[in-house]
């Protein structure tokens, strides 16, 4: 492992530890003191709003400058936000507009963030390094999910909500520093206007017809996955066994996950897109096991084929875009790539109830799992992923030692040619580490209902 990737995998996953916490820590504080649903849907949406407002303009700007100093940027005022949280519970003052201007600032740091991040990792992982290490950082990711809000509800049940906001404002510090003594720089060329920079990202995706009906595909995908974890978790709780269930389905939750990202680290097939595809067709297995033949036991087999299929999904996802954007656009192109799953997601979330109660959680499930099967299906018939095949590091045509191509010149319609090495991305690295690296911030100061990846 090189010093950069050490640096990168260590501060987010004490990052994505700290999420975890404050998780535990905001839901427990707002009804706690009186808040109630009310109070915490209005947090939830103001934290939404904000990273959908905010999420292009990251991509820009994460493009403009250097990726980690936009990283460090947003964590140090993610770092306030979140101890201004926890200094405000802590003195029992509790004021929903202080709570929702708090965390208006934290999403919106985020929202730049994460596509700060997205265009980051490329610079640390050689092409050949790169599905190895979108494996190995799920995998890290994966188990931060599951250890952050155990460990998180211990320390609030023992030293109450603000103890768990301090542990995560101080994860945002370490990840601040982590990313500040990252040494890899990219090159930058002329600023536009920022509306003809985001055009550029969105021509980009359009250029390439694996790209954009990835990013259809996903949208369908999120509303009926946004109706399936509301709907699950009624299940769970009625017919399964109550709180006792839902713990057993999170911990096959995350067995999944790290069976996907083992076979992404070790099963390396020519055209990975299209087997990420056809694994992502395992996740209506988990949505249906809970109407037929819906008992625990299938339901808990089907989270684990079904995150598997997910998270393995998610590192030929990942892969395909870091080889084939060219990485100037990457955290434009990364930020739409959010934006559809900001978008979709509560849109899902939302139709839950009405749909349930007018057709039964039964029929939706199975149109849910459908939709599920038939996004993923369709995604088959498009001749870019089909033919889109890995491709191989080389050195760009006048680059000096210690220059490499950080996105690829894949087979797909509308692939820059390799011969522009500014279209292809190229960027200085120093020649001493030949890198490894990936990850994927998914920090909102209040998290909705989401799966433990993001799709497209």
């Amino acid at each position: 492992m090189t010093r950069d990737f050490r640096l990168l995998a260590t501060g987010q996953a004490l990052s994505w530890l700290g999420n975890g916490f404050q998780t535990v820590a905001l839901a427990f504080a707002v009804v706690t003191l009186g808040g109630g649903a009310h109070d915490l849907g209005l947090v939830m949406a103001a934290s939404v709003v904000t990273l959908l407002t905010g999420t292009l303009f990251g991509g820009v700007w994460a493009d403009r400058l250097q990726p980690q100093r936009v990283m460090v940027v947003s964590d140090l005022i993610r770092f306030l936000a979140t101890a201004g949280i926890a200094v405000m519970f802590a003195g029992g003052d509790y004021q929903l507009p202080l709570l929702c201007a708090l965390t208006v600032v934290s999403a919106g740091a985020g929202s730049f963030f994460s596509p700060a991040m997205r265009a980051l990792k490329p610079l640390l992982v050689p092409v050949a390094r790169l599905q190895s290490a979108n494996a190995t950082l799920s995998m890290v990711q994966t188990a931060c999910g599951i250890a952050g809000p155990t460990a998180g509800g211990i320390t609030v049940a023992a030293f109450g909500a603000p103890a768990g906001f301090a542990v995560n404002a101080v994860s945002f510090l370490l990840s601040m520093v982590a990313a500040a003594l990252i040494r890899v720089r990219a090159e930058r060329g002329p600023r536009k206007p920022m509306l003809s920079e985001l055009h550029a990202g969105w021509r980009e995706i359009r250029s390439r017809d694996w790209l954009i009906g990835g990013l259809f595909g996903a949208t369908l995908y999120h509303i009926a996955n946004g109706m399936i974890l509301v709907l699950v978790q009624v299940v769970a709780v009625e017919r399964l066994g109550g709180a006792h269930a839902v713990g057993l389905i999170a911990g096959a939750e995350g067995v999944g996950g790290f069976l996907g990202a083992t076979i992404g680290m070790r099963y390396r097939p020519r055209r990975l897109l299209r087997a990420g595809w056809l694994a992502l067709l395992l996740m209506p297995v988990w949505a249906f096991a809970y109407v037929w033949p819906g008992v625990l036991t299938a339901v808990l087999a089907g989270a684990v084929i079904g995150y598997a299929g997910l998270v393995f999904f998610d590192i030929a996802w990942e892969t395909a875009i870091q080889e084939n954007v060219p990485h100037r656009m990457l955290g434009r192109v990364a930020s739409w790539d959010y934006v559809t799953s900001f978008l979709a997601m509560p849109v899902g979330n939302a139709l839950a109830g009405p749909l349930s109660d007018r057709f039964g959680i039964d029929r939706v499930l199975t149109c849910c799992a459908l939709v599920l099967f038939g996004a993923g299906a369709s995604q088959l018939l498009i001749p870019g992923v089909r033919k889109l095949t890995r491709v191989a590091a080389a050195p760009e045509p006048g680059t000096t030692s210690g220059t490499v191509a950080a996105a690829g010149t894949g087979t797909a319609a509308g692939a820059a040619p390799a011969a522009d090495p500014i279209a292809a991305g190229t960027v200085a690295v120093p020649a001493r580490e030949p890198a490894v690296s990936l990850a994927v911030d998914a920090d909102i100061t209040a998290t909705p209902a989401a799966p433990p990846r993001d799709l497209g």
